[in-house]
Parts: C-alpha cells; structure tokens; sequence
C-alpha cells in the first residue's frame, strides 16, 4: 500500500470516528428562566417556568438562619466572596423553603442576577460534568440539593467533596452550593461507628466522614419549634391568605391538628392553613 492509500485510509478512518463522537454540548444559557432542574440523563438543564416558592419574611422561627442565608446569597449575587451552605436539622422547619424564598427574593432586589439549580440526590455522582458546563456561563448560579445524605458503601461523597473545595479546578466562581439534609454530618452515625470499630486507624475513618461537612462554610442548624413560634407561623400563614376566622377559635383548631400529627413545624403549619383555607372556601 502506497504512502497516498495510507493516508486516504486514515483520512476516511478520522472521518468515522467524527461521524461516531456524540457532538460537543450546547452552551448552557441560564437566560431561559430564574430555576432549571438538571437532568443527568440527557445532561441538559430543564427550565422551571414557576418556582415553588413562599414569600421570605413568611418563615417564621428562624429569623437568624434566614438573614444569614439571605446575606450570603445577597453577596455571592453582587459577586463578591460566599460560602456554600449546609442547612440541617429537623424535618419541616423550613430548610428548602428557605433557599427557595431567599432566591427569589435575591432576584426581586437585583432582577436576573441568580439562577437557581436542583439537582438530585442520586445524580451528585454526575455534578462534575454540570460544573464544567456551568464555568463558561454567564450568570452566576445556585446549585440545590434537597434532603442530601449518604448512606453505607455509598461512595458518591467523595466526589461532592472534589467539588465543593477539593480538585485543581475547583467550583466555579459563578456557582455556590446549597444542601439541605437532617444530618448535620450528612452520613448515619452507624455507618461511621461500622467502619471506625474495622479501621486500624480508627480518627482517620471520622476524619474523612465530617470532612464532607467541613466544605461547607455555613452549617445552618433548625430545630423544632415550641407552641408560640408554631402559632406564629400559623397566624402569618393566615393573615397573608386574608382568611375570615377568629384569634380564639383559630388557635384551638391549630393546636388540635398539631395534637393529631404529633409535631409542631413550619410544614404543619402550612398543612393547617391548607385545610383551613379549603373548609373557608378559600382558594388562596
């Protein structure tokens, strides 16, 4: 075979194996919408046309958790230094509805400034190959991840933790990372008492587990709520709704539903109003 057939070969083998490659990804625009949530199956982002979100100051109980939050986000907006957050504790209170609120207040005072992302638990393993189609974009961004946590042989912390601070690329400086979770150390205390009571180095194996925790510059703890913030929560539900009822008759029927749940939290509250609002006839 002649030095030209070779070539000729070659050339018609390149020519395959470009017909073969998955074409290169569209630039992600995060001009779309304020919300996407990422879908790692087709690694695209899909718009969200209406965020579930409650106005910010109808949180109640957590006035300090919210202005922190709330100024970190403010700042990572004006694109000046923020920490990623973790937002743990107990169930209800408000965690995701907080980064929710405190996006699109953000974006009331400064229109278009941040994107807000969700991204699933069971795609974090896949978080690297949206950060590196989020480093060309050109609006800063909130990643999301709701009820984060990991469980035995679950390895996929590890490649949170690259991301969050470790690795030579590192995040982006247009992204920031919010989770929230009920564990503050993200992972079961017996999955780290298994692995410390087999380790030679027992320090090492704790070490490694609160480390992931450790990325995040923020711990934002919630904790249940006594009876008056409960009522609080539920008076704020009821009067942004305009709802018709009495102050008297109203906290008797709150605190009999909170009775029938077992708990008091900003979720039961909300459920409460929802009840209320249906017997009312209100459809707020």
């Amino acid at each position: 075979m002649s030095d030209t057939d070779k070539l000729e070969l070659l050339a018609r083998i390149a020519d395959a194996l470009d017909r073969l490659a998955p074409p290169p990804p569209a630039a992600i625009d995060l001009n779309q919408a304020d919300a996407f949530v990422w879908d790692a199956e087709s690694a695209d982002l899909k718009p969200v046309a209406k965020v579930n979100a409650v106005p910010l100051d109808l949180l109640k109980g957590i006035d300090l958790v919210r202005d922190i939050l709330h100024g970190n986000t403010s700042r990572f907006a004006r694109g000046l230094s923020a920490n990623n957050a973790l937002l743990w504790g107990a169930r209800g209170m408000g965690k995701s509805s907080l980064i929710k609120a405190v996006h699109a207040a953000v974006n009331a005072d400064n229109p278009g400034s941040l994107a807000l992302i969700e991204i699933h638990r069971e795609d974090i393993a896949g978080l690297p190959r949206l950060l590196d189609r989020l480093r060309a974009a050109d609006r800063r961004a909130i990643l999301f991840c709701d009820d984060l946590s990991f469980e035995t042989d679950d390895t996929t912390f590890k490649s949170l933790k690259a991301v969050l601070e470790g690795g030579i690329e590192g995040r982006p400086e247009s992204v920031i990372f919010y989770a929230t979770s009920n564990r503050r150390h993200l992972m079961p205390r017996d999955m780290m008492e298994n692995e410390r009571s087999t380790a030679i180095n027992p320090a090492e194996v704790i070490e490694e587990k609160v480390s992931l925790s450790d990325r995040f510059g923020l711990w934002l703890g919630f904790h249940g709520c006594d009876q008056d913030t409960y009522l609080a929560m539920v008076k704020g539900y009821v009067d942004h709704f305009g709802l018709a009822i009495g102050d008297d008759d109203l906290k008797a029927q709150a605190l009999e539903w909170s009775t029938t749940r077992g708990a008091r939290s900003g979720r039961v509250a909300w459920q409460f109003v929802q009840d209320l609002a249906g017997r009312l006839g209100d459809q707020s």
